[in-house]
């Protein structure tokens, strides 16, 4: 910010907010993959947001890979598992208090 003395280059401040909501959402959705005990071999998270003068949105989208002979019962606890990190996040529920929407579209794979 030019105001507090800076050049005014770099990251805007939501898009900052952004990308550290999406490291809570990982980490906590990491967490509760290993905690559900569940043959995870690939995990990515990416994030898109939808940022207006009426809305801010924020949409996550985790890609769960799990080993070749995971079960049915382990690929509908991994898409829980999408759900339950959105509502265990600090900083995501910090924000919904903030009137931000989130969304989460996961996918769920086998390989």
């Amino acid at each position: 910010m030019t105001s507090l003395g800076g050049s005014g280059n770099g990251a805007n401040p939501k898009e900052v907010l952004v990308s550290f909501v999406t490291t809570c959402y990982t980490a906590t959705l990491t967490f509760v993959l290993e905690s559900r005990k569940l043959p995870v071999v690939e995990l990515s998270v990416n994030s898109e947001a939808n940022i207006s003068e009426n809305e801010f949105k924020i949409t996550h989208y985790p890609h769960i890979v799990l080993s070749a002979d995971a079960t049915e019962e382990q690929i509908q606890s991994a898409q829980r598992a999408t759900e339950a990190a959105d509502k265990g996040c600090e900083v995501g529920n910090l924000l919904k208090k903030a009137d931000v929407k989130i969304e989460i579209q996961g996918k769920v794979s086998s390989k």
